[in-house]
Order: structure tokens, then sequence, then C-alpha cells
């Protein structure tokens, strides 16, 4: 019969990778914690009835068949219990890739070979009680482990919560419900106040302040209105707002971000494989230190017995537990802080070398600025005229006009709360500004090229140094006062580059304006360099210029201008408000186009590594002393560590190195 493979039409397709990934960890931590309560279960009997139990509880519950019950119940706790471990062994094998699996098996298949062979006729004594413990504890481990590994992949899953499961579909002249998945490109969607925008799109109809605080961390609502675009997941405020749909499913910007954070999470950093590659030495060295004792002890006239036993130990305590969970688990959670935090990782290794930056390149416009114009001082000519009198009547005339320098006029009223005069016969002079009559007066807003031809001479205080764009006031021709604009630095960056600095991080600015405005910036945030109207390709070769320098570069941009460089940099950082190409080719992205955050990125990554390397050396310490014990070193003076104390040990190593890893959340302010 042949199957037709229809495509599954479910409400959640931007769900299923991160879910299926999520389901499978989940199940398999069930599979643990089953597995971990039935060994634990029959461990009771297995303690019961080992010789060596019965003699500390002063007991004799021998008799005829106990060691085959023995035998029996520890063959499943070996098979039922182990089989997570015995699969990792082969995988780890097929992959040619020893590690933690390995180690876990060869004890414990060492263990129960050895009793087995015991109960049918071989001269020593049963390890039973030793493997069922060891087995249940390395399963409580694993449990533990798994258990809070599953905490990162729940930012994803907080993420793709953030989109609603339904829409209401414009269609001709009523509405429908439908779900999110079934929206094409070019729908017309209606979102109520107070819902979530189910799709990206633009605005064709309505205004309303929207919450994009989980998508990009601006914490204030964004105003927006017709032809505005937004993002799906952010949080409609006061006013209804008809929709185009423009991304849906896979390519919205929230789809974008989550693949981003799967990606980061996926892709395994160079440093965790140093963890690997401990693991590995350490199989290697279990197995000589583990044979090594056996040969040792045999050569020492020891019944082999005995020598037997400290091999299995050695070999259970080396079982690097910690080892296996120091990095991933940093991993795990550093990532999913940073992505609460507004920075999404892309490349990992990236990520942990962020430790390594010694000079920063930013671009200049929409990173160290807004890249959008404001007016950043005005001033009276006239006595009698306040300043804010000026900007009042000035406002008048750009109120109608759709010009940045306008626009940029109109924001500072609104925001010192003028109230803008009418303007009556309104002209347009070519080329050079506008006039017309506010509150009886004659009044023009002139370039500096309209004083010139009118030999009107430009004062003092309103000469240029090319770093803004400054415009003239004349109020019945007479020269009133100017409005100087300029793109606006952002407020963060100043304490983003005194940060820098304090750290040792050399700061640089690269940017396509001009020298004055480049200069400009550059002084007012105290920046060790500047290199202004560089093309895009130049930006790329400053950047290995820098490097050729020994320098570790980290480089920060928005555009598509900045893409090249981005990807050359050591370290390339877009900003979240830039464009899609920027975000592509950068290894880390700001969702918050806030420069602080870079420096929070640089330490936090420091932290990373800190956790990383504190947590490789509590788990190798632990096994430079337990291993040697466990051999029999000290046996003459009576020390000696029977496999139980080295599993409880080595799981107790487990556990510090977890709660360790978990103090990483401590570490971003």
């Amino acid at each position: 019969m042949k199957h037709h493979h229809h495509k599954p039409n479910n409400s959640h397709t931007q769900h299923s990778h991160g879910g299926q990934h999520h389901e499978h960890h989940k199940m398999m931590i069930e599979d643990f914690k089953k597995r971990f309560w039935i060994s634990l279960i029959l461990t009771v009997p297995v303690l019961l009835l080992s010789p060596m139990i019965q003699q500390w509880l002063g007991l004799n519950w021998q008799f005829i068949g106990d060691k085959y019950i023995l035998f029996t119940l520890s063959s499943i706790i070996f098979f039922y219990g182990g089989y997570p471990f015995l699969k990792g062994l082969i995988d780890e094998l097929k992959e040619k890739t020893p590690g933690m699996m390995t180690l876990i098996a060869i004890a414990i298949t060492v263990a129960y070979a050895y009793s087995t062979a015991v109960v049918f006729g071989l001269k020593g004594k049963t390890f039973f009680w030793e493997l069922a413990t060891l087995i249940v504890v390395m399963l409580l481990g694993h449990w533990i482990e798994m258990k809070s590994v599953l905490g990162a992949s729940r930012a994803l899953e907080k993420l793709m919560a953030l989109m609603p499961d339904e829409a209401h579909l414009v269609h001709d002249d009523h509405i429908m419900d439908v779900k999110v998945s079934e929206l094409k490109k070019e729908d017309i969607i209606l979102t109520k106040p107070g819902e979530k925008i189910p799709a990206d799109g633009i605005i064709i109809e309505g205004e309303s302040n929207l919450n994009e605080s989980m998508l990009t961390g601006e914490s204030k609502p964004v105003s927006k209105s017709k032809g505005d675009t937004v993002i799906g997941g952010a949080i409609n405020g006061n006013g209804s707002l008809k929709v185009k749909v423009q991304g849906t499913g896979e390519d919205t910007y929230l789809s974008k971000v989550i693949t981003m954070v799967r990606e980061a999470q996926g892709r395994k950093s160079k440093t965790q494989k140093l963890a690997d590659r401990a693991a590995f030495w350490l199989t290697i060295v279990a197995l000589a230190v583990g044979f090594g004792t056996l040969t040792v002890w045999l050569i020492l006239g020891k019944d082999f017995a005995f020598a037997l036993e400290r091999m299995v130990t050695v070999m259970v305590i080396s079982c690097p537990h910690a080892l296996g969970l120091a990095i991933p688990l940093v991993t795990a959670i550093s990532t999913s802080v940073s992505a609460q935090n507004g920075l999404l990782i892309r490349n990992r290794t990236a990520f942990e070398n962020a430790r390594k930056i010694s000079t920063l390149v930013f671009d200049k416009t929409g990173t160290l600025t807004t890249g959008e114009f404001g007016v950043n001082r005005f001033e009276s000519l006239q006595d009698g005229l306040e300043d804010k009198e000026l900007l009042r009547i000035a406002s008048a005339l750009e109120a109608n006009s759709e010009h940045p320098i306008a626009e940029g006029i109109m924001e500072k009223t609104k925001e010192l709360g003028i109230k803008v005069p009418k303007a009556e016969g309104f002209i347009a002079i070519t080329g050079k500004g506008v006039e017309a009559n506010v509150e009886g007066k004659s009044v023009k807003v002139v370039s500096p090229g309209y004083l010139a031809e009118n030999d009107i001479p430009i004062p003092g205080a309103a000469q240029n140094d090319g770093s803004e764009t400054i415009v003239f006031i004349l109020i019945e021709n007479e020269l009133a006062g100017f409005i100087s604009l300029a793109d606006q630095i952002r407020p963060e960056s100043a304490s983003a580059i005194q940060t820098l600095y304090k750290n040792d991080i050399k700061t640089v600015m690269l940017t396509g304006d001009n020298k004055a405005v480049a200069e400009k910036v550059s002084k007012t945030l105290n920046m060790d360099d500047f290199y202004a109207e560089v093309l895009p390709d130049q930006k790329l070769k400053k950047i290995k210029e820098l490097q050729d320098q020994n320098q570790f570069v980290a480089m920060t941009g928005d555009g598509i201008n900045d893409a090249p460089a981005l990807a050359q940099a050591d370290v390339g950082i877009a900003v979240g408000s830039g464009t899609d190409v920027a975000a592509e080719t950068a290894d880390i992205i700001l969702v918050n186009s806030n420069p602080k955050d870079i420096t929070n990125l640089i330490l936090f990554g420091k932290a990373t590594y800190r956790k990383m390397i504190q947590n490789l050396i509590w788990a190798t310490a632990y096994n430079v002393i337990a291993i040697p014990l466990a051999a029999g070193v000290l046996y003459s003076w009576g020390i000696m560590i029977s496999p139980a104390i080295g599993a409880a040990l080595m799981s107790l190593s487990t556990v510090i190195v977890a709660i360790n890893a978990q103090l990483l959340k401590k570490e971003l302010i």
C-alpha cells in the first residue's frame, strides 16, 4: 500500500523544530527517571542479600541459592539500569570518540562480568551491591544533569510562546479567525487592542503603541502608524491595527531569532571539545591505572579478587561525570541568559572568544548614534526673544513638512511640550527654505546658503564645523536665531565606551560619514581613534590591518555596508535595529541596539569562560585525588575507597559542578 504524504497542517509549524527536540529531551528525562527508580527499588534486596552488608548489619540471612537471587536481581539492574551507558559506549566507539559513557560502561561491565564469574565458580567475592549502587548513582547523576540542561531549551520555548495561535483575517467585508500557520504573504489581518501581533507585516490602517520588549528589549512602547512595520509576537496597545502580512512561519523575525538561538545552542564550541578531550584522556588513564593496579597488586602477591576489586574501583571512580557536565551546562545556561538579556549568540566559539577582544570597532550611524536627525542646540540672536519662543515660531513652518530637518524640529517641540502656532500663506524658497506668516509676522526658515546670497553675515555662535546641519530663522527679514541638528548620539554610548576603556579595550570608529561629524562623535565619546569616509570594502581592510597588528578585533555594525567587516572580524556583532544582511553575517546580535550590551557581552563572555575553567579544574582535581586512593596507594595505612564511596564522591562532585554552573545566572547585571 502506498503512503500519501500530506504536508501536515498544524498550527505550530514554527514551533516544530524546537518542540521536537524538546519533546525528545523530555522523554529521555522520563526514561532516566524511570530507570533510576526501578533500579533503586531492586537495589534494596541486592544490598540485603550481600554478605558484606549483612556483616555490617550483624545479620546472617544466608540460605541455599541466595547468590542466584542476587545474581538475577543484579542482572536486571545491569541490563535495564545500565542500558543507557552500554548504548552510549557503542555510540562513542562508533564515532571513535571514547568519552563519558565509555568510562561508565567499562566500569560496570568489569564489575558485572567479574561477579558473575564468582557466582558460577570463580574463587572470590561478588561485587553486586557495588555494581547496583554505582548504576543507581550514575542514573541519578544523569537525570539531574538532563533536568538542568533542559533550562536552555526552555529559552526557545519561551520565544515560541510569544506567537499567538490564531489571527483575525480580513476577508472582503467580514473577519474570520484562522490559524496563524495558514496566513500567507499579503493577507490583511486585524489586531485588536491588547492582542499579540500574529505575523510580521506593515500597518495599512490604524495607529497604536506596541510593546516589543520581549522581541527587542526596548522597554518603552513604540508608537506605530500607517506604513510602519510590526513584528509578530509584539503586544498591541490601545488601537486597532490592520496589517498586511509580510512574513509568516519561518520567515518571521521571531522564527529567525529562534533559529539563531537553536544554532547557537547546537554549535559545540571549541571549549566544549576540551571536555570531551579530557574524558578521552581519562578513559586512557583509567584503563592504564586500572590494569596497572591489577598487575602491581598481583606482583605484590595479593589474591586476584583483591587486585581486581582495586582495579574495578579505579575504573568506577574515574568516571568523569563532573567533567561531562562541566562545560555543556555552562554553555546552555550562558546561551539562555544571554538571550533573555538581548544578546543572541549565533556562534558559541565567538562568544567564548569575546573575552580576548582587545579592540572594538564601531560603525557610527545607527550603532553609536540613533541614525535619526535631532535638534542638538537652538539659540535666539535677538534681544527679548526667548530661545524656546524661537523654536515655537519656527515649528509653525515645519509642521507640514516631511523633510528630516522638519521632523527633527517637530520632535523637539513635542519633547518640550510647545504648542505649535498656525502658519498662513506658505511659500517654498526654492532649495533654500520656506516662508510663511505666523501670528501676523513674516517668518523664514532658511539654509546658510540663503544668508550668503542676501549678504547676511553668519554670527559666531552659529559657525558650523561640518558636524551639524544649521537652519536660520528670520523674522520680518531680521536674523532672529538658528537651530542646529545632528545625528543624535545614543544615550548609552558614552558609558559603554567608558566601561570598555576601564577593561583595557581600545575603541575605534569606522564610518562612511564625513570627517567633521566623525571627529565630533569620536571626541564627545572619548574614543581612541576614528576613520571617516570609509567605503564597505575599506572597512574590511581596516579590520584586517588591526588584526595584522595582533589585535583581537570585534566589529559592531548595523548596515549592509558593515557585513563584510562583520564577517572578517574575530567577533562580529550586529545591531538588532539594522538590516538582516548584517545579522546574517554576525556572530552575535544585540537585539536592543544598545551599545552597553556589548560591554555586557564581553564581561559575560569572561564570566562564562571562568566558570568553564573552574568546573574543569574541580572535575579533574577530584579524579587526581580519588584515583590513587582507589588504586590502594594508602592501603598500608588502612585507607581505601570502596566503589560505592567512590560513586558517592563522584555524584557529589557532579552536583557541585551543576550548582557552580547555575551561579552564572547571577553574573549578568
